[in-house]
């Protein structure tokens, strides 16, 4: 039997991506799911794919407070508990620094930061009374700044911070706190991209087909939970990232500019 059988699990940008197999994968596994994304009739599809009690869907926007708490308030009111607490929503951007609106970098920040901020300090209560699990859904980038990524990179810095205070805060408490860093996942993430002007991108640089599929992806996140692992770093290029950056930072820089940039242009 599933350890995740009739547990709440609560996965915020449920619609696509990770998110979307996080919540497949937990709802094949048993468990009762709430998630919640900005897009209504992406959060319809989703609902129509399963049809069952065991899954709550609303729509919401990590970058606003009141939202946020809606969403945890409406999670806790239909299913009377919080058990996991996965905070993926996210967003990113592609400009080179000096060409970007600051408010760009402001909406990164809402809603990688503060989204998992907001919703993490209204769940706290439920999840102090189960002793439950806080994952945050982070990235490489968390590790290594990426140029043309300022303002996520930023923000998964922040991320992983923020919980590995909480995570210390937490370890008398019985709360569980981790981080995962996927590295390069198929998702839409790279189309909803930001740019210079906060417009999506519309298109991805990257050849989505050498990346591991979301669902692989979704089911090393569980084996990680289930095992409550400090931090989860996935794929080799996501571990020689963070072993070089470590140990060799001045060649991890010359790298990852020659990988980002070409004739003194980003092309990635």
């Amino acid at each position: 039997m599933s350890v995740w059988k009739d547990k709440v699990i609560l996965i915020t940008g449920g619609t696509d991506g990770i998110g979307r197999a996080l919540v497949e994968e937990c709802l094949a596994l048993g468990a009762r799911v709430a998630t919640c994304g900005r897009n209504a009739d992406k959060l319809y599809q989703l609902q129509q794919s399963f049809p069952t009690a065991a899954l709550l869907t609303q729509v919401a926007d990590v970058s606003k407070e009141n939202d946020c708490r809606l969403f945890i308030q409406r999670s806790l009111e239909s299913f009377g508990r919080i058990d996991v607490l996965i905070n993926n929503a996210g967003i990113s951007m592609r400009a080179l620094f000096q060409e970007t609106s600051l408010d760009v970098i402001r909406q990164v920040m809402d809603i990688n930061f503060f989204g998992s901020v907001y919703c993490t300090r209204y769940a706290m209560d439920a999840l102090l009374e189960s002793k439950g699990l806080v994952v945050g859904v982070s990235s490489i980038a968390g590790y290594r700044g990426l140029p043309g990524r300022s303002g996520y990179s930023a923000s998964k810095f922040a991320l992983q911070g923020w919980l590995e205070a909480l995570r210390t805060e937490m370890l008398d408490k019985g709360v569980h706190v981790m981080w995962v860093c996927p590295g390069f996942t198929t998702s839409n993430i790279r189309q909803v991209a930001l740019n210079r002007e906060g417009q999506q991108q519309g298109e991805t640089p990257m050849d989505e087909s050498k990346m591991m599929p979301a669902d692989v992806c979704a089911r090393h996140i569980l084996r990680a939970m289930e095992k409550k692992k400090r931090t989860l770093v996935l794929t080799f290029n996501g571990k020689r990232t963070v072993f070089l950056n470590k140990f060799f930072a001045g060649w991890a820089d010359r790298l990852v500019h020659r990988f980002f940039f070409q004739d003194g242009k980003l092309i990635k």
